[in-house]
């Protein structure tokens, strides 16, 4: 029964560091994927991450979706005229051997009309979707805290 047990415990374990770790699929890797924690009456959401593109050919990141949003679209911010400017973005690209950082002040992965508060403490899935590396699931983090605001950056080589 110990025995029993002793290897629950292991498997278990290991389940929890797989969730917690980076998320792979082929040449793509994802980094600490998170979102803020919102206000219940807020409709719109964003979520955070790292994709470092560990390969050699170039990939791109098409579109996300998540069972919490209506919808996911992918945005940048700009300066224009002085003025910080949210964007649409179609598609992001990933260059070989690289990272782009979604993070507040930059990147990000608008959540439109949420189905559920994004409350601290609890996760959610969000599907990334590229175009060569093709679809995965990562378990996105909602935080109380965030990090502060990065530079509009968007690449650096690993």
């Amino acid at each position: 029964m110990r025995l029993v047990i002793t290897l629950s415990m292991l498997l278990l374990g290991a389940a929890l560091q797989a969730l917690a770790g980076p998320h792979r699929i082929g040449d793509i890797v994802v980094h600490q994927p998170w979102a803020r924690e919102l206000p219940p009456v807020s409709h719109t959401g964003a979520a955070y991450l790292s994709i470092h593109n560990t390969g050699t050919q170039a990939d791109r990141l098409l579109s996300a979706t998540s069972p919490v949003a209506a919808r996911v679209e992918m945005h940048s911010h700009e300066h224009a005229a002085g003025m910080m400017r949210m964007q649409q973005v179609e598609a992001v690209a990933l260059p070989a051997g690289q990272q782009v950082d979604f993070a507040p002040g930059g990147l990000h992965l608008m959540l439109i009309d949420l189905r559920q508060p994004l409350a601290a403490g609890q996760d959610f899935t969000l599907e990334l979707n590229f175009e060569h590396a093709g679809s995965m699931q990562v378990q996105v983090e909602v935080r109380k805290n965030a990090p502060p605001a990065k530079s509009a950056k968007r690449t650096r080589s690993r």
